[in-house]
């Protein structure tokens, strides 16, 4: 497993994607997903160039974003998962990003329980765009009434929307639904002009093409880069 030699491949196929839809080379961030991966392979990535991270699982995380502390390593660590209301504190004390807000409740907890000392909390909300009942996220005609509700919140920052689209291998269809996230991001940019919405996370390794060409500013790879997971 050569992970410096994954990582070049995929920041080589995002700026071929990038191209390929007429953006510029740097309009795609890439989040390594660390998940169930040890320290170790984290470090590889490091030393590979890599710094932003993103981890499901909460306490698995802390622990992670706490070694690296230790080591005087500064990462930019997502949370990714989803988030129950007693693990809020963990989350608003450890991460720099909370990708999966999907719920008025669980933001006045983390912007309540955000350390005063430590930047405000960079928020996405999650939104369900295939309309699944087993994904996380809110509907798209809810989207407005948190976002407003999120401008009340000093320690959290509304930076964008994510998505976890149906898995399909249908291009036109992994292009419809990001399409759609597209039209949201636009219009929710245009709504709240006075946030610093910049963030559109949508596309993983097997869609990331698509999400690229439809607006996407940060792709989630994880096996690509760090090979299969263990859940034993």
């Amino acid at each position: 497993m050569d992970i410096q030699q994954n990582l070049n491949h995929i920041q080589q196929k995002i700026r071929q994607s990038c191209q390929a839809a007429n953006r510029p080379d740097t309009a795609v961030r890439l989040l390594a997903v660390s998940k169930t991966k040890p320290v170790e392979a984290i470090l590889a990535a490091y030393h590979a160039g890599q710094q932003a991270f993103g981890e499901n699982y909460v306490q698995e995380g802390v622990e992670k974003i706490q070694f690296f502390e230790q080591q005087q390593i500064g990462l930019e660590w997502h949370f990714i998962g989803p988030l129950q209301s007693n693990k809020t504190r963990l989350v608003a004390e450890h991460f720099d990003w909370m990708q999966t807000l999907d719920r008025a409740k669980i933001a006045d907890r983390l912007n309540a329980q955000r350390p005063h000392y430590k930047a405000p909390l960079n928020v996405l909300i999650q939104i369900n765009i295939s309309d699944e009942e087993s994904k996380s996220g809110i509907r798209p005609d809810e989207l407005v009434a948190l976002a407003k509700h999120l401008q009340n919140l000093p320690h959290l920052c509304l930076r964008g929307l994510m998505a976890i689209p149906a898995p399909t291998e249908n291009i036109a269809e992994q292009e419809c639904a990001f399409r759609q996230m597209q039209e949201l991001f636009i219009a929710l940019q245009q709504q709240f002009p006075q946030s610093p919405i910049d963030t559109l996370s949508m596309g993983m390794s097997d869609d990331m093409e698509s999400a690229v060409k439809c607006g996407s500013t940060m792709v989630r790879i994880g096996t690509a880069i760090f090979g299969k997971r263990d859940y034993a």
